[in-house]
């Protein structure tokens, strides 16, 4: 498995012009063997995405509630202290204007919370993924869009919604980011998040050549046109 996911990572570089590796994201019920637990705690959701293209680790639900719109999003019930902290932060965006009062109920988020999640270059894990994420510019996105077997969901903030958009179903899904993300993370102006679902990926990887050779062939046709074309004076 690991051999194919890194074949797989390595086509993915390639074809969409990743400037930093694609992340595997793994739900488990266990704490992997082999992987370091993450060494301590993080602002924010994102930023397990944003090292997770650097190297390999798990974190536990705990190590997520720093992060309360992340937290809620991975499927944490908002009750008890936790729960206080997120209204707070839900109530601060409101009154700036953030969001609109009802906004918090229509973000995307997982039904249950995972136990653990595992973080990694994919093929970096000694497990199938859940989910791949891609911090890729927006030509890459459209090819993953094209590569996809179906319409592709959209979403901005928050950026980690990409996740459990996945996890309800769609096979490709794509955020724009959201400012929280651009700071945790330190996306460029020119980049956003592909996200993968795990069970799609080698269906996935399989179209994207596809799509790439057939956007070289019209791409072709298409400057061939212009440089032919001479509008009338």
């Amino acid at each position: 498995m690991t051999d194919e996911l890194k074949a797989i990572a390595q086509q993915l570089t390639q074809d969409l012009d990743l400037a930093q590796p694609p992340i595997q994201v793994s739900y488990l019920d266990a704490p992997p063997a082999g992987v370091p637990e993450h060494p301590g705690g993080s602002p924010s959701v994102c930023t397990f995405f944003s090292e997770g293209r650097k190297s390999a680790f798990w974190v536990g639900m705990k190590g997520h509630e720093a992060c309360e719109v992340g937290a809620f999003v991975l499927g944490m019930p908002p009750e008890g202290e936790f729960g206080q902290r997120l209204m707070s932060m839900v109530g601060m965006m409101q009154k700036e204007g953030y969001l609109a009062p009802g906004d918090e109920g229509k973000i995307p988020r997982n039904a249950t919370a995972p136990k653990f999640v595992a973080y990694g270059p994919l093929g970096s894990l000694p497990m199938a993924p859940t989910n791949i994420l891609l911090f890729a510019k927006p030509r890459s996105a459209m090819l993953a869009m094209e590569a996809s077997s179906q319409s592709v969901p959209v979403n901005g903030r928050p950026m980690c919604a990409v996740v459990p958009t996945l996890n309800n179903g769609a096979p490709v899904a794509v955020s724009i980011g959201c400012v929280g993300s651009r700071i945790y993370t330190q996306m460029s102006d020119d980049q956003m998040i592909v996200g993968i679902r795990g069970d799609f990926l080698s269906e996935f990887a399989r179209r994207l050549a596809t799509i790439r050779h057939a956007n070289q062939a019209v791409g072709d046709e298409d400057q061939r046109r212009k440089s032919s074309y001479h509008p009338k004076a």
